[in-house]
């Protein structure tokens, strides 16, 4: 599959962008896109001054509070499973060490 960067018009709101990306990439761009335009619409019905682009930042904000509030659980949820191993680890060694009666 080719490298070169295709042109896909995306909108967001009432306005369009011509952005740049890989053809690999278009899927996961538009996904990106509805879920940004998504956060806007929502920003926007419930904001009192919806100027375009305080909407942008402050769904840029949203989306990036989301992500990292999901790379900590991540984060911490991989500490946990790192500590069962551990844990199963040391049980096993034990029992593998131990006299066979």
């Amino acid at each position: 599959m080719s490298d070169e960067s295709v042109t896909v018009t995306v909108k967001l709101l009432d306005r369009e962008f011509l952005v740049g990306c890989k053809p690999s990439e278009r899927e996961g761009l538009l996904s990106a896109v509805e879920h940004l335009s998504q956060k806007m619409r929502e920003i926007r019905h419930a904001s009192r001054s919806p100027g375009y682009d305080r909407i942008a930042v402050l769904a840029a904000l949203d989306i990036t509070h989301e992500l990292l509030m999901l790379r900590r659980s991540q984060s911490a949820l991989s500490d946990s499973a790192g500590e069962h191993i551990a844990m199963l680890r040391r049980k096993l060694e034990d029992a593998l060490a131990a006299p066979i009666e």
